[in-house]
């Protein structure tokens, strides 16, 4: 399959199964994605794996930080166990005078993508979640980020659930002009 292919089956899978990739399986996978665009080579990002009880701790800060109680707090902490498997997007800025943040969140951000397209040509379900709760206090705590990293969003990652949709079809005319 050439990239341009897999790229074009590729599509956000809300819907995961139990089974997710291995540590070592995603090893190499990481290792590719750091090919992505890094402007200076700075590397300004890395991946936390959530597993198991983690993703649980997760919901505890998603709760801790809205405020909400009885049964709208017990879905807003179960929103984090939708998938086995959530690799958190952190960008990690570097000193740089020619490196603005932006731009390193953009690298984050390519690492984070390329990732999820190599984990969906692997066979897996990926998507992308992120919202409110990733710029929180709790949940930068519960991810031990230091002062100088943002959290981006989580890959959620599982077994793929085939979809009876296709991906969609999008017009690259209707994205691309010309000077």
């Amino acid at each position: 399959m050439t990239a341009l292919e897999a790229v074009l089956r590729r599509s956000s899978r809300a819907r995961v199964t139990d089974e997710a990739p291995t540590h070592e399986q995603l090893v190499p996978l990481v290792a590719a994605a750091a090919r992505s665009a890094d402007h200076a080579d700075l590397r300004p990002w890395r991946l936390i794996e959530l597993r198991g009880s983690a993703r649980s701790h997760l919901g505890e800060a998603f709760v801790a930080e809205s405020g909400l109680t009885g049964v709208e707090a017990e879905r807003l902490a179960a929103k984090p166990l939708r998938a086995p498997l959530l690799i958190a997007v952190v960008a990690s800025y570097r000193q740089s005078f020619k490196v603005h943040d932006w731009e390193q969140e953009a690298a984050a951000s390519g690492v984070a993508h390329v990732l999820s397209l190599l984990l969906d040509e692997a066979g897996w379900g990926v998507m992308w979640r992120s919202g409110g709760h990733t710029r929180s206090a709790a949940v930068h705590a519960m991810h031990e980020l230091a002062d100088n990293e943002v959290l981006l969003g989580w890959l959620y990652v599982g077994g793929r659930v085939e979809d009876s949709k296709p991906p969609r079809v999008i017009d690259g005319e209707e994205f691309l002009s010309s000077l």
